[in-house]
Order: structure tokens, then sequence, then C-alpha cells
């Protein structure tokens, strides 16, 4: 597994790309058609891919890195959901086994998919799954370890978004990436900033738990509160420490949105562009409607779309779930 030593080259991004094809979809970038919006809004649509994330990309250039020898015994990851669906995709493909460490709340869409691909799931508390996130300590499970978030070869997987991005918008004036641990973000802006880098990038949270925007504000990583929501693929409890230097290099802020703006941002997508994008995919739309993402061009992620059916329904008749 690569070493996180800093944000991955343009040239390892470039080479991710053609890594990836025919692992991962080069999804549209299609514009919301808003009269009254602040901005003119387009929309990179991860929910598309094959596992309904974008995290497909960066497992399948992690994995596709490694040597059989390392992979003898099957591959490991510890993820809400998606990273896990993207891990077992690549594993099933590779025909070896995965094993997926999840928080005892990952939704039920997304374990059902984990296991629907072959992965075998194993269940911990939230604060001991998050212990695992931040140690990388995976308890014995056995198989090599793709980190979520701090694998250099994930983030670059991640970055080919931003590539596509560019290729299809080269005069995009900001981009909106959901924030869970920073992976997504930095590789889409580790490739911006290399093409275009008078582009802002900006991360999308959720005022249950924004670590990064109390992290930017002391200059230094920090702790929050963490209040479990419909919104869970963006829920941390703290910036990585791993992550921290890229971050505070390639993030411009942090647009911290209510569960409300983010439910309405949902239903949004569904009523006019027929997209279904989970709460993490949302948050970025909800983020650009506020204006705080400036009034140019701006881009909007929506990493996923995989959101329970349950809470899906309820949005769209109008409630915020719990």
């Amino acid at each position: 597994m690569s070493r996180l030593d800093g944000p991955p080259s343009l040239a390892e991004i470039r080479e991710a790309r053609e890594r990836i094809v025919g692992i991962a979809n080069r999804t549209p970038l299609v514009r919301l058609p808003l009269d009254d919006a602040p901005a003119e809004i387009w929309l990179k649509l991860e929910n598309l891919q094959p596992i309904g994330s974008f995290k497909l990309r960066g497992a399948g250039n992690a994995m596709a890195r490694l040597s059989p020898q390392a992979l003898a015994i099957g591959a490991s990851t510890a993820s809400a959901g998606n990273m896990a669906q993207g891990v077992a995709w690549c594993a099933r493909r590779l025909g070896v086994p995965c094993r997926v460490i999840v928080p005892d709340r990952a939704p039920a869409a997304k374990t059902a998919a984990i296991e629907r691909l072959g992965g075998e799931i194993i269940r911990l508390p939230f604060a001991d799954w998050w212990d695992v996130i931040m140690s990388h300590d995976t308890r014995g499970v056995p198989g090599v370890f793709v980190h979520p978030v701090v694998n250099r070869d994930v983030i670059a997987g991640n970055g080919t978004i931003g590539l596509e991005i560019l290729d299809d918008l080269p005069d995009v004036d900001a981009i909106v990436v959901p924030y869970g641990g920073g992976g997504l973000s930095c590789g889409i802006a580790a490739a911006v900033r290399a093409l275009r880098p008078q582009c802002a990038v900006y991360a999308a949270e959720v005022e249950t738990a924004a670590p990064l925007r109390a992290s930017l504000a002391a200059g230094e990583p920090r702790a929050v509160d963490h209040s479990p929501s419909f919104v869970d693929g963006i829920s941390g409890r703290s910036v990585l420490p791993d992550m921290w230097p890229l971050v505070r290099q390639l993030i411009r802020d942090s647009i911290v949105v209510s569960l409300a703006d983010i439910a309405s941002a949902i239903r949004l997508l569904v009523e006019r562009v027929r997209v279904v994008a989970e709460g993490a995919g949302a948050a970025s739309v909800a983020a650009a409607l506020s204006g705080a993402a400036g009034r140019g061009r701006v881009v909007c992620v929506v990493s996923g779309g995989n959101i329970d059916a349950g809470t899906l329904a309820s949005i769209l008749q109008g409630e915020v779930p719990a």
C-alpha cells in the first residue's frame, strides 16, 4: 500500500485514469436547471457508478496497484458503506475475499450491497470503528487493508474526477465536494490545482458533524461532537491527522449546511433532474445553493446515491429524517 507523503502528482492522477478504465465509469456533468440559483450550478454524477458511489475510483486504482502476493488472503477496509462496496466490487473482480469493518449504524441499503458483492461484514460500535479509521489497526481482520482515505493511490483515483470536470467545463470557477475524510476533496483539488489553480475547491459538511470547519477555525485538527443522522457518508468525529497537511494546502474553505438544507437538495435533485442522491451526495448541492461557493460556474460533486428507500420516501414527502 502506497504511503501518503503529500498530494498525488498530476502524472499519478493521469495514470490512475488509465488504470481504472473498465472499472469506473466516466460520469456525466449536467446543468442543474434553476432560474433563481445563486450560481450556474453543474452536477458531477458519481451516483451513476456501478456501485452508486465515487469510491470505485479510489478502490479500483489502489487494488490494481497491489500485487497478487499482497492480495493472497484478500482485502479489507473500514467503511460506512461506499468504500466497502468499492473494495468488495474490486475483490470480486479479482477473485479474492473481502472483509469489511462497518459501524453498527451503517445504512441497510449499503450493507445489503456489500453482502450482494460478496463482502463479509464485521460490525463495530461507531467509536471502535472510528478508531480503526484513525489508527489503521484492523484488529486482526485478515486481508491487506485498503484505507478509505489515507492512501495515495485512493486519492489519485479520486482525483480522476477533477480531470473529467476540467475536460467538460474548462472555465469552472469552483468545485464543491462532500467532505468525509478528505480523500475525495484532496484528490480533486490536486488535479485542479495543477491545471486550473484559480478554481477554488470547497468542502461541504453537515451541521451534525463538521470537524473540518472547526479545524480550519483553530488552525489545527480538532475533534467535534458527532450526532448520527441520515447523512452518514460525511459524518466524522475529527479531521484525520494524516490528511490535515493536504487539506490545509488544497481546500479553500468548508461550507456547513443543515440537515433540512440537505433534505431539500435531495428533493430538488429528484424533482428537477431525476437524480437520486444520498445525504452526503446532496450536501454539495445544498452548499452551492447557499451561495457560499460564489456566483460563477460551480460544480457540485454528487458523490453517491446509496440511500435507504424509506429515508428517501420520507424526504420526498417533505420530512427531515431523524
